[in-house]
């Protein structure tokens, strides 16, 4: 989903100046390895799914600032605020997603100048990309790689924990092979199995799995970019639902519409199970958890309908 902030942007300009008056009393930094005076780093992460990879990485020794972290909030609805701004401002490293998925970061980024800050973006990072698709950490392969170029820039920010980063970067990446594991098991019972999907989204994950999805790609992609989607893919997908010739239907829980309750109830009037997916982590998991979870429940919907 492409995420537009007309208010995020006016909301920043404001704060911006806000921040630029109130700069001198913002606490020092220690100029040793670009680390916060109280010893962490300090990283600020536009979504929380990327705070937790840093986290988990980075350990006691990075202090993580998420911007986007709620599940249950439309991301069309966000808003930045004061202490957002300041925590940009004050960061070493930055990591976003990119590819015109967050540009508001960017507006964040360059209100708060910084030339020693580090930036990472997953969407540039990534090695594994679909076509208009800008959701790059739905694939574990490239969750492995953005984790891995983080793990790298906190050594170069803090050489003295290195080890630490490089264990935890190695834990981090055979924690996520539990992802793939968890795609071949699915491929192997349930590839070629027709399913509806309401944007874009999981792309990333129904390849691996070998799923096939009859939603149209012209539905899906307006969808996810909040667009009024064509009315023939309307009918097309809701003709799909009504002859039952999906077995399970899987939409954002995040961006809810009226055509996308109507595709639910009518997918739950034929018995086909609704299965829902987040493009921000849910809170108390990890990226991992969160991962593997979306795909139990999508695993418990295809055997209902086997």
């Amino acid at each position: 989903m492409v995420i537009k902030r007309s208010k995020a942007a006016g909301l920043i300009l404001a704060l911006v100046g806000i921040f630029l008056l109130s700069a001198c009393s913002l606490p020092a930094t220690n100029n040793i390895g670009g680390q916060a005076s109280k010893g962490t780093i300090p990283v600020v992460a536009a979504e929380n799914f990327y705070g937790d990879i840093v986290s988990q990485i980075g350990g006691k020794y990075v202090s993580v600032t998420n911007i986007l972290s709620d599940p249950n909030v439309d991301p069309h609805t966000y808003e930045s605020n004061v202490n957002q701004v300041k925590a940009v401002a004050k960061a070493r490293l930055i990591v976003a997603n990119g590819g015109g998925y967050d540009d508001w970061m960017d507006k964040l980024i360059s209100s708060t100048p910084d030339e020693s800050r580090r930036v990472l973006k997953g969407f540039d990072l990534a090695t594994v990309k679909l076509p208009n698709n800008e959701h790059v950490w739905y694939s574990p392969v490239n969750a492995r790689t953005i984790a891995t170029a983080i793990a790298d820039n906190l050594k170069a920010i803090d050489a003295r924990h290195a080890a630490a980063y490089e264990t935890n970067l190695q834990r981090f990446k055979s924690e996520s092979m539990k992802i793939d594991q968890k795609l071949a098991a699915i491929k192997a019972r349930y590839a070629g199995t027709p399913i509806g999907l309401t944007e874009t989204i999981l792309l990333y994950q129904t390849g691996s799995m070998g799923l096939n999805v009859l939603t149209p790609a012209e539905f899906q992609k307006a969808m996810a970019e909040d667009n009024d989607p064509p009315a023939s893919t309307v009918i097309t997908t809701e003709n799909q639902i009504t002859r039952r010739q999906i077995k399970v239907l899987i939409y954002n829980q995040q961006t809810q519409s009226t055509i996308i309750t109507r595709l639910q109830s009518t997918a739950q009037a034929q018995h086909i199970p609704t299965i829902a997916v987040t493009e921000t982590m849910p809170g108390n998991q990890t990226y991992q958890s969160w991962m593997i979870g979306q795909l139990n429940a999508l695993e418990q919907g295809l055997g209902q309908n086997k």
